[in-house]
């Protein structure tokens, strides 16, 4: 069902990145677009613990497989499925967007594997970037535009988020109550469930069973108000199978892991 982010090739959504330059892009303007196209095939998309509050209310949050498990939000419990956009990549309803996304098509990446310098980078093949007539421009008199600076001070906070997400999961994944995760849901129209695996959530049982020290240190770091934003978002799952089953958007009963 959850799949990490690529870590040996470019993150998901980007299909190249470029450093943004005064030369080369000197004309270059941002525009708003009301549409996100590579949202229609991805149901599951990155999130930071700065978003659980605001995130849980729309989306299951789970956590990827695999060894370096990441925080997703779920817009869809099955690949190449999202509920919450149509087949153009417009949102359907009002609905929380994850800062993953409002950064697109931008992004802090490293230029040279032997310096750590993060240099602001976007993905050329995006509609939102490029000589237009209209939208802001990206530079001034061959400097950075306030525009610009906005953008990089966003992608700046979103790496701070990240760290403290990694942080966060270092800690959760030590704990032990990560615990392979698995949801079955069963149509009143049908004999058979719809079983999602694929995933990681937290142990209900094992957190009960942490000692008490233990838990006055999450809850006074907010680590334990994050495990249940994440615990109390797992309810969603059934309304996100509602609304798949409404679009016609429905695998087969009884599924094996999906990665």
């Amino acid at each position: 069902m959850a799949s990490a982010p690529q870590s040996n090739s470019l993150p998901i959504f980007y299909n190249n990145l470029e450093p943004l330059s005064s030369q080369a892009h000197a004309k270059f303007k941002a525009r708003m677009v009301d549409k996100a196209p590579f949202l229609t095939s991805n149901h599951a998309v990155p999130l930071t613990v700065d978003e659980f509050a605001m995130a849980q209310r729309h989306f299951p949050i789970v956590f990827s497989s695999g060894a370096d498990s990441v925080p997703l939000a779920l817009m869809g419990l099955n690949e190449g499925v999202n509920v919450f956009v149509d087949d153009e990549g417009k949102l359907i309803d009002p609905v929380y967007v994850p800062a993953y996304i409002r950064r697109y098509p931008f992004l802090l990446a490293k230029l040279r594997p032997d310096s750590d310098e993060l240099s602001l980078c976007f993905d050329p093949t995006a509609d939102a970037i490029g000589e237009f007539e209209e939208g802001q421009a990206l530079f001034e008199d061959g400097q950075p535009s306030a525009a610009t600076q906005e953008i990089l001070k966003f992608a700046e906070q979103f790496e701070q988020a990240g760290q403290r997400t990694g942080q966060f999961m270092k800690e959760l994944s030590e704990s032990g109550l990560l615990i392979d995760g698995e949801v079955a849901i069963q149509p009143n129209d049908s004999d058979k469930p719809f079983v999602y695996r694929g995933f990681k959530m937290v142990s209900e049982e094992k957190l009960r069973e942490t000692r008490g020290d233990q838990l006055r240190k999450w809850s006074q770091s907010g680590m334990l108000a994050l495990i249940y934003a994440h615990m109390f978002s797992l309810g969603l799952m059934r309304e996100i199978f509602a609304r798949q089953m409404q679009l016609g958007k429905m695998p087969q009963p009884v599924m094996p892991a999906i990665n």
